[in-house]
């Protein structure tokens, strides 16, 4: 009986939210929470395309420089 359990803990937690944060804090806070939730998800959707892109711009070229190679090697067998 000394001590106190988990809920009592609980509802000194959310008295004192109540108390010195108010509820208008609180939505507040979840809001900016949510935000910068949505904000992340949108940088790591950026970040994968710019990965993508980048992974495509490799492949051109590299099919460019191997387009190049074969095209001296028919001009040597002309020559």
């Amino acid at each position: 009986m000394g001590t106190l359990s988990i809920w009592h803990w609980v509802i000194v937690l959310v008295v004192v939210l109540v108390l010195f944060g108010g509820g208008g804090k609180i939505s507040r806070l979840m809001g900016d929470f949510g935000k910068g939730l949505k904000s992340f998800k949108k940088g790591l959707k950026e970040s994968d395309e710019e990965i993508a892109a980048g992974e495509e711009a490799k492949a051109l070229k590299s099919e460019s420089v191997e387009g190049e190679g074969s095209g001296d090697k028919d001009e040597a067998a002309k020559g």
